[in-house]
């Protein structure tokens, strides 16, 4: 066995064990944990493939931002998992049916790639000669799939501000600036007109 193949079976083993303990753990944080080291793992997968810099965008991007944010958000917002477990049998049919298509799915294309292992290769689009990995995926992300790369942008933005509404939090001791109810006061209602008498207090 060459080196290369172990490291091959080294890593796709401990990311679906990952990816399987992602689902099983009981414990959430526990959870966002095991789904870092997936990523981690993932990433050396792409450098076997020659994809240096999706490896790098893999560790930098989801590990040190979106896995971190998943892991602060689930250990400052108190969820009571418990009681989204308790709806979990209502549900049970159609992720039956959701595993069984990928289940499906992951059968086929195991078995195309047994009966014929050069028909991935021929599918698969070389990069131009002369372009480094990151210059190839940047042509091919900025023409054929621009549109698909601005829609994911759009996705992420949506998380992000989902991410900002679940953990805002309004104080009521705290006095905020509502600049609609600034412009529509009148100067009756922003001035208060008070005739004191002669020689009397306020």
């Amino acid at each position: 066995m060459t080196a290369a193949a172990f490291f091959f079976y080294l890593f796709s083993a401990i990311t679906v064990f990952s990816a399987l303990m992602v689902i099983a753990a009981r414990n959430p944080v526990h959870s966002v944990l095991f789904l870092i080291l997936a990523f981690v793992n993932a990433a050396g997968l792409f450098l076997l493939l020659g994809a240096e810099f999706l490896a790098m965008i893999l560790v930098i991007v989801y590990v040190g931002a979106v896995a971190v944010l998943f892991l602060f958000v689930v250990m400052m917002l108190d969820v009571d998992f418990a009681e989204l477990k308790q709806g979990f049998l209502q549900y049970l049919p159609i992720g039956i049916i959701v595993g069984l298509a990928v289940v499906v799915e992951l059968a086929l294309v195991a078995l195309n790639w047994t009966l014929e292992p050069g028909s991935i290769a021929r599918a698969a689009s070389p990069a131009a000669p002369g372009l480094s990995n990151t210059e190839a995926l940047g042509r091919v992300i900025y023409t054929q799939y621009a549109y698909l790369f601005q829609a994911a942008g759009l996705v992420l933005l949506t998380a992000m501000i989902g991410a900002i509404v679940l953990t805002l939090r309004h104080k009521p001791s705290v006095k905020r600036q509502i600049v609609s109810v600034q412009n529509a006061r009148t100067a009756e209602q922003a001035v208060e007109v008070k005739k004191v008498p002669s020689r009397a207090g306020v």
